[in-house]
């Protein structure tokens, strides 16, 4: 249709000049044949080569107001290809690209620039500069009248001068005169009765370029370039929003995943929005579900079985806005057999803090249990703060230190005679029984059971592990309690199985502290002191507590004692002077 219609203007315009000519010539020829008409006796009528001229000027005319026309069309249909051009791509840069080299093809400008308003700032900044080869001018090319861009921001109308040198509008205008401007044509961006921009041309070397005609044409394609612009600007936004999401989405992803809880958050219909990666490691379903599978699902299909407690804290964390704390839950698992989990549960809530569901923190305490499990069952082996001084590595090494300590020795009386008319299991039961006795008292006052010897027990007090200032009327405490405790229970057994102890204390320094090989230590004192507190116990009566005569000037004021001879103890040249403990004050 486009060539159909350039086709008919060719021919239009052909015809046109074809008859301008022939008006001309034939005009010539009569010119030129009047005098020899004349001589043959025909004359030509009044004015004929004056109204031929006529109609050749006529005719010239009309061929330029067919140019005029012709450029006008052609303008008007750059427009619509443009319009259309920009409407059709949500590129900025492109969309900007394209409008400033329509705008200098159709004004003919020498440069053309394109300012938007900052949503923020409400300042107009330069979005792109073009000349008139189609190349972008650089910032030292950005000489423009913010005279006559400020007028046209702010007034909303376009703004025309064929020669601002001369303009009485600019006379004082500085950029002007500094940068030798003439031509220039300033028109708004104006979208819903707002300025968004402004759209500048001009020309530094022909004054009167631009026509009204120019402006018109100019203003009607800035409408359609501002929705254009408008449109790529906000498909810009959304892109840079949905990037800068992406980008959120994925660290959030990392985040989850590197956290080494579990956490799953669900909406209040208990439908799971979220669930990292060991959430589903600790329930079994890594290999088995991917991670976007199980969103939309209910916890009832992703949590395993729990008590009626599950239910009661989640009611609680959606209505009452509190979280739950450290909520433990034993359950089992087909791939994995018996777990515990421990739950933390906090309202999960939106910008404006509404509650929209719920978050679950749990950890997989299946391991801690085990091994506190195990613990325990090593503490009835050894004494507990000797289980946790040996999770120290630097523990385990062999050596010991020198320092005071208080050694308790408690044997059961009578021992040897009573085992031999018992069998070893009912043996066994009754000896555990005393030993109990002898263990809760000496624990009552925090001493530490080195060792069980069969039908005697000792204990240390004040050592490296637990230290205690009042040691020795600790450990005189305690013997005190084993005997009262071992009378209480005399009341509820028969005569013959009731066995009583002999107890001895000493306070001194001894050496504390690892002994044994690489492969097996003991922790343990060793010295004198020890072997003092033994012979006191080797000597006392059933029920009779002795202690050294050091133990005794710690706590004296603090005891009753009667006070014995002294003693020949085993191991020993001179005699030991020993109390026997009445009672503790």
């Amino acid at each position: 249709m486009q060539e159909a219609n350039e086709q008919e203007d060719l021919s239009l315009r052909e015809e046109l000049d074809y008859i301008r000519r022939l008006t001309v010539d034939l005009r010539n020829v009569l010119k030129q044949q009047r005098e020899v008409l004349k001589e043959s006796g025909f004359r030509l009528p009044p004015g004929t080569t004056t109204t031929l001229s006529d109609i050749a000027r006529r005719l010239e005319g009309a061929l330029n107001r067919l140019s005029v026309l012709e450029e006008e069309r052609d303008q008007y249909r750059a427009l619509a290809d443009t319009a259309a051009l920009i409407n059709s791509s949500l590129d900025l840069t492109q969309v900007l690209n394209e409008v400033m080299d329509t705008i200098i093809g159709l004004t003919h400008a020498e440069r053309g620039y394109l300012m938007l308003r900052n949503e923020e700032t409400r300042e107009l900044e330069f979005r792109i500069a073009r000349n008139m080869d189609r190349t972008t001018l650089d910032n030292s090319a950005f000489e423009v009248s913010r005279n006559v861009v400020n007028r046209v921001a702010e007034s909303g109308e376009a703004l025309l001068t064929t020669n601002a040198q001369e303009d009485p509008r600019f006379q004082n205008s500085e950029s002007i005169v500094s940068y030798s401007l003439r031509s220039i044509l300033c028109v708004p961006l104006t979208l819903k009765e707002q300025v968004t921009g402004v759209i500048y041309t001009d020309n530094k070397i022909h004054a009167g370029l631009f026509t009204e005609q120019t402006r018109d044409l100019l203003m009607a394609f800035a409408n359609q370039a501002a929705v254009a612009l408008q449109n790529a600007s906000l498909f810009e936004r959304v892109t840079s929003s949905l990037e800068a999401i992406s980008e959120l989405k994925y660290l959030q992803d990392n985040v989850f995943a590197s956290i080494a809880s579990g956490v799953i958050t669900a909406d209040h219909d208990n439908k799971i929005t979220l669930i990292n990666r060991r959430a589903q490691q600790i329930f079994g379903l890594l290999e088995s579900v991917d991670n976007g599978d199980l969103v939309g699902t209910t916890l009832d299909e992703v949590l395993p079985p729990l008590d009626s407690r599950f239910e009661r804290i989640m009611r609680d964390a959606l209505s009452s806005d509190k979280s739950i704390q450290s909520v433990e839950f034993e359950t089992e698992l087909s791939n994995r057999g018996r777990i515990n989990l421990n739950m933390n549960l906090s309202p999960l809530k939106d910008a404006h803090e509404t509650t929209q569901g719920v978050a679950i923190v749990l950890d997989d305490m299946t391991d801690v249990k085990r091994r506190e499990a195990q613990l325990a069952g090593v503490r009835r082996y050894l004494p507990p703060d000797v289980v946790d001084y040996i999770s120290s590595p630097a523990a385990l090494k062999l050596g010991g230190t020198r320092q005071v300590i208080s050694i308790l020795f408690a044997d059961i009386r009578g021992f040897s005679t009573f085992s031999e008319v018992l069998d070893p299991e009912k043996l066994v039961e009754i000896t555990n029984t005393y030993m109990t006795i002898a263990s809760d008292a000496i624990q009552t006052e925090e001493g530490i059971i080195d060792k069980f010897m069969g039908d005697a027990v000792m204990a240390l007090y004040n050592t490296s592990l637990r230290p205690q200032a009042d040691h020795a009327l600790r450990a005189v405490r305690a013997a005190t309690v084993l005997i009262d405790e071992v009378k209480a229970f005399h009341e509820s057994v028969p005569e013959g199985d009731r066995l009583e102890f002999g107890v001895g204390v000493h306070t001194g320094e001894a050496v504390v502290g690892n002994v044994g090989s690489p492969e097996r230590l003991d922790y343990t004192a060793m010295g004198d002191t020890v072997n003092l507190a033994k012979r006191l116990q080797e000597v006392a009566q059933p029920s009779q507590i002795l202690i050294s005569d050091n133990t005794y000037e710690l706590i004296k004021d603090a005891i009753e004692v009667n006070e014995l001879e002294p003693v020949q103890v085993k191991g020993r040249k001179q005699l030991t002077q020993v109390y026997e403990v009445i009672r503790v004050r």
